[in-house]
């Protein structure tokens, strides 16, 4: 009933940009929170980004400065800015919202399926 839909993965070189996009559909009440988590292989999946309805951000330190979240709350979208890319950024990007569906149901995580990003050296 609620679906997160990644675009935007590729292939880039080091030192370029991606930008990535994360559509949130379904039964919806409202959406707290979104963020940005990554799973590199042989690696635990880690936090990247996040952002709350209100606009506070918070980014792991190893993209601070580089990548910048932003969401939509009209529109429930997120977005991650992703500049100055480094071969260690390649690995699987999942979109995350924090969500209730329904206003006497509690707030739960929802997952994407994830895109690949992958940066060449």
């Amino acid at each position: 009933q609620v679906q997160l839909v990644e675009s935007g993965g590729g292939l880039v070189q080091a030192g370029g940009s991606l930008r990535l996009s994360c559509v949130v559909s379904g039964s919806i009440f409202s959406i707290n929170a979104m963020g940005w988590y990554r799973q590199a292989p042989g690696k635990e999946r880690e936090l990247v980004a996040t952002i709350t309805r209100g606009g506070s951000t918070n980014y792991a330190d190893s993209v601070k400065g580089r990548f910048t979240i932003s969401a939509d709350n009209s529109k429930n979208t997120g977005n991650l800015q992703m500049n100055s890319l480094k071969p260690e950024d390649t690995a699987v990007y999942y979109c995350n919202a924090n969500l209730k569906q329904r206003y006497s149901t509690p707030m739960r995580d929802y997952w994407g399926q994830g895109t690949q990003v992958t940066v060449s050296s």
